[in-house]
């Protein structure tokens, strides 16, 4: 209250807000060294307006502050989504799409053609690449810009605490490999039970 004597406590800012939302996906999916996290994100939701309307490299770059600082804690690779305008590839270091064996896609993305996202973490890298897709281990959606085709199969929505960074909505999830098998399967290792024989 104004006048208390009290000062008022400040809201997080973006980067310890895409920080704190990044650590809790992390911890809960178990993303950590040899890990892709894709982030996905509309600088323009997070600032308020519509997605496409208002793109801000300085809103980029709180952002990226948050998922560096995530990233150096738990050790996964962060890789960008960018914009509808480019396929939606995937901004990373070259180094990791060749130990990953991707496809590298020509253009360099800029905030008209690419998403400030896109263009920020490209210019910040140290030998940046577009890659056509990825199939990435966890992913962060922040102003609903639908990261879901660059996800592994299965992906496991994660409800972090904190539900937007600056005004944008966020969605999260992990992925887990797929369960096979049928009644019979036994997904954790186990000691001989003396079940019957499948040969």
């Amino acid at each position: 209250m104004a006048g208390s004597g009290h000062a008022a406590k400040a809201d997080p800012s973006i980067a310890e807000q895409t920080y704190l939302v990044l650590r809790e996906l992390a911890e809960a999916g178990g993303i950590g060294q040899g890990k892709v996290l894709i982030v996905g994100a509309s600088t323009s939701e997070v600032a308020g307006v519509r997605i496409g309307t208002g793109g801000a490299l300085e809103v980029a770059q709180q952002l990226l502050s948050g998922v560096r600082r995530a990233a150096e804690e738990f050790g996964f690779s962060p890789v960008f989504q960018c914009c509808e305008h480019l396929n939606r590839a995937i901004v990373m270091e070259r180094r990791l799409l060749e130990q990953l064996g991707l496809t590298e896609v020509s253009a360099v993305p800029i905030p008209g053609a690419g998403g400030s996202l896109g263009a920020a973490a490209y210019r910040e890298m140290t030998d940046p690449v577009l890659a056509e897709t990825v199939q990435a281990h966890a992913g962060v959606d922040i102003g609903e810009t639908l990261i879901g085709m660059h996800l592994r199969r299965v992906a496991v929505p994660f409800r972090t605490s904190l539900r937007y960074i600056g005004e944008a909505r966020v969605n999260s999830a992990y992925t887990r490999p797929p369960l096979i098998g049928g009644e019979r399967a036994v997904y954790r290792q186990q000691e001989d039970n003396g079940s019957k024989l499948c040969d």
